[in-house]
């Protein structure tokens, strides 16, 4: 091992820490989940009450569910991450924050992206991509504060340490930083818009691409945000709360490079049985399996900690919620490789079961370990006592409670709908053909969600409350301690030496082996932050494209079908509508090759289907029924109806109001900006090349009074009439019209009659897979179905 000296001639450096903005980010962290989960308990109660929005649109389900996952992920757990980050990496580098005007420029900059989130996504401005829906001018934040603020900041502060070797919870940290910022700026590639009118940006990824680059981001924004920071918070915290040192030295080098370079193989696990290659589905599968060792180790190296202090946990709520914290951890790191084999996933994708496992990994774990770190962390930056041990403990049990009633019904709730959806009858008919049944079954298991959610949240206030008083009780003057230590550079160093192996009667390779397990080379690369960094960099690489590239460079991956053609300009607006109203959060438009899903949606998705979707809209739940198939089942008149009141046709829907469609006018004029982007990104629109592009505008107003022309036959000659003045409104210039345009047109063109004059244009090797021949019957011409011009 290595060994450090010090002359004694040698001056010593005076130091301080900077405590202030670890107190910043913790005041942040209490706020933004009250926030953020009184967002969650909004939208548990929408579920069985969908009027609950009362006709407002900024409220709906669909836009409130990425403020939710945004404020808790981000706003919640990301500042308890800083929180976490900024008092540990003092001490353990026993260095101040090499900036503190960078601290604050983070701290600020946050908190703005944090309210430009609360701003931006009510409104519909979104990407729709899972954990990564803010739009561009915001992307481009996320990258300056966490790469040119905090990034340099930490770095900075490591290169200047008075500590030679880096303590683990450091390891966690580097590997969070680096990997996040790899992940937030490849999967947001984009063609941005930016107009008088509207904020809008178009991924370079389509369809199988987009989906492949969005969970290998999205799950690894999972591991390496809500995982490996947390790992570093346990890592530094649970041994000072125990006062005791942690377990296993050794286990914490395997449990953290295995994590990092396994973690990043496993998203495509998000997507089995969907339009992805197969080879991807297996890849993300074994990975995902794997990945339950090194995550065991990492909860099994927690829990070993406390050997001879386990009589602490039952006085110490500090330790309680670390205790729990990492149990959840341990269960959500097995269900997790669990629901990754294929046979499980079959079932249990997009049921409730994914939502539990989710918030048992985001309240359970994350939310238990925050709440811990800041109970430790409380007295020591206030500087006074905690103002009470028995609210703490009070917080603690009612929150467990809480938990474990949010979760536990959502897996009731998983079950009746794996069974409602996947029956069939001896004769091979769906049992349960209607979608709105397995609906209407869970809603008593959604009332005892909610009831729990509400739970966590007054454990929440309690603690907050806690905090305050102590806060209140804090000296008039904070106390700065100065602290003395040699600078770095005048320690002397002996470079690492393997040990000798203590066997006897084997062979050297036995013996080389023995040496080798020992780890006394880790040693080496702790002392080399740069060194560390740039491995920890090629682990995650590596992995990420081998992942990666094959999909996207293997023509055969995703086999083109002559058929599948861009969307109109009418209908292109109609899909950013779409996803602006966050519809994906609710219906999935993937129908997988299983006989229960054909049986009640239609033929299977092909890979070739979705080549033109800027972003891919595959869904992770179904809420309602999917929509892969859904173009000319329904009227126009039908689907007017259904906004205006959905109950009136599915009795029992828990779709909200959106009859605001019939009252917004559609922006016309951004169009040809639209095309444009479609354009740069590849999608073929020969007709409105150069100064043609303003005819898209005109022929999107062509089709949209063609559609309200169809609409007003099958309304019976009648036009729309608003159910609240009365009055007669002229739908052809309103948002319903592109979006109804853009569902009638969803999962058409497989069915269309190839054009054999474009094949033909095609060289021989070029030429373009045929539509398959579909199982199901070509879905019919819309029914003139009569809707009443009064609800």
């Amino acid at each position: 091992m290595s060994e450090t000296t010090t002359h004694p001639a040698t001056r010593m450096e005076r130091y301080s820490y900077d405590d202030a903005i670890v107190r910043m980010f913790l005041f942040a962290t209490l706020v933004w989940g009250v926030v953020g989960f009184t967002v969650g308990l909004l939208l548990a109660l929408a579920l069985p009450f969908p009027s609950l929005n009362g006709g407002i649109e900024w409220i709906t389900f669909g836009r409130l569910r990425p403020l939710h996952t945004n404020a808790v992920i981000f706003a919640f757990a990301g500042n308890g991450i800083f929180a976490a980050i900024y008092y540990s990496t003092q001490r353990l580098c026993k260095a101040r924050m090499w900036s503190d005007t960078l601290g604050r420029l983070h701290f600020w900059g946050w908190q703005a992206i944090i309210v430009s989130a609360a701003l931006t996504l009510p409104f519909g401005i979104t990407q729709s991509k899972e954990y990564a829906e803010l739009e561009w001018p915001i992307d481009l934040a996320i990258a300056v504060v966490w790469v040119g603020f905090f990034g340099v900041n930490f770095f900075m502060t490591l290169v200047n340490r008075r500590e030679r070797h880096m303590y683990v919870a450091l390891w966690f940290y580097i590997a969070t930083i680096v990997t996040v910022a790899v992940l937030h700026v490849f999967n947001n590639l984009w063609v941005p818009i930016l107009s008088p009118t509207m904020i809008k940006s178009y991924p370079i990824y389509a369809g199988v691409q987009d989906a492949m680059m969005q969970w290998w981001y999205g799950h690894n924004a999972v591991a390496f945000f809500l995982t490996t920071p947390f790992l570093g918070l346990m890592y530094y915290f649970l041994p000072k709360a125990a006062d005791r040192p942690i377990f296993s030295y050794r286990l914490s080098i395997l449990h953290f490079w295995s994590l990092v370079f396994i973690y990043i193989w496993a998203g495509p696990h998000h997507l089995h049985y969907t339009a992805v290659p197969e080879w991807a589905q297996t890849l993300g599968m074994v990975f995902s399996v794997m990945l339950w060792m090194p995550s065991w180790g990492g909860m099994i190296n927690g829990l070993l900690t406390l050997r001879g202090a386990w009589h602490k946990v039952t006085t110490d709520p500090v330790l309680k919620f670390f205790v729990v914290g990492i149990t959840f951890y341990g269960m959500s790191t097995f269900e997790g490789p669990m629901l990754s084999v294929k046979f499980f996933n079959s079932f249990t994708h997009y049921t409730d079961w994914t939502i539990a496992h989710v918030h048992g990994g985001a309240l359970g774990w994350n939310g238990f370990l925050v709440f811990g770190m800041a109970y430790w962390l409380a007295p020591r930056l206030f500087q006074t006592k905690l103002h009470s041990k028995k609210l703490a403990e009070t917080h603690f049990w009612v929150a467990t409670v809480g938990i474990l009633l949010y979760v536990i019904p959502l897996y009731a709730a998983a079950v009746a709908q794996m069974w409602m959806w996947y029956s069939l009858t001896p004769t091979g008919q769906l049992a349960y053909p209607d979608f709105v049944e397995s609906t209407q079954a869970v809603i008593p298991m959604y009332y005892f969600r909610a009831l729990g959610g509400g739970l966590y949240i007054v454990g929440s206030l309690i603690g907050c409350w806690n905090f305050y008083k102590t806060w209140r009780a804090r000296p008039a003057t904070y106390e700065v301690p100065v602290y003395e230590a040699p600078p770095l550079s005048a320690v002397e160093v002996t470079p690492e030496r393997p040990p000798q192996s203590d066997l006897g009667m084997v062979t050297d390779s036995a013996k080389a082996l023995d040496v080798f397990s020992s780890m006394w080379w880790h040693r080496a690369w702790e002392r080399m932050p740069v060194k560390f960094t740039v491995l920890v960099i090629i682990a995650v690489a590596v992995a990420s494209l081998m992942e990666l590239i094959p999909t996207f460079v293997i023509r055969s991956n995703v086999p083109t079908i002559s058929t599948v053609t861009p969307y109109t300009p009418l209908e292109l607006a109609g899909r950013d509508i779409y996803v602006g109203e966050g519809c994906y959060n609710c219906h999935s438009q993937m129908i997988r090759p299983m006989v229960a899903e054909t049986k009640r949606y239609g033929e299977y998705s092909k890979p070739g289907e979705s080549v033109y979707d800027h972003p891919f809209q595959w869904g992770s739940r179904r809420i309602g029924p999917d929509l892969a198939r859904e173009g000319g089942k329904q009227s126009h008149a039908w689907h007017v109806q259904h906004f205006q009141n959905p109950q009136q046709f599915n009795e029992g829907s828990i779709m909200p109001d959106y009859s605001f469609l019939m009252k917004r006018d559609l922006d016309f004029d951004s169009i040809p900006l639209r095309v444009a982007a479609m354009q740069s990104l590849g999608v073929p629109y020969p007709q409105y090349e150069g100064d043609d592009l303003q005819r898209s505008k005109a022929d999107a107003i062509a089709q949209a009074e063609q559609i309200h022309k169809e609409f007003i036959e099958q309304n019976l000659g009648q036009p729309y009439v608003d159910p609240k003045s009365g009055e007669q409104q002229d739908l052809s210039e309103k948002k319903v019209i592109a979006l109804i345009a853009y569902i009638q047109r969803v999962g058409t063109d497989l069915f269309k009659t190839p054009d054999a004059s474009a094949e033909e244009s095609l060289p021989p090797d070029e030429a373009a897979e045929p539509a398959p021949i579909a199982t199901e019957p070509s879905p019919p011409e819309p029914a003139k179905t009569a809707m009443l011009s009064e609800p």
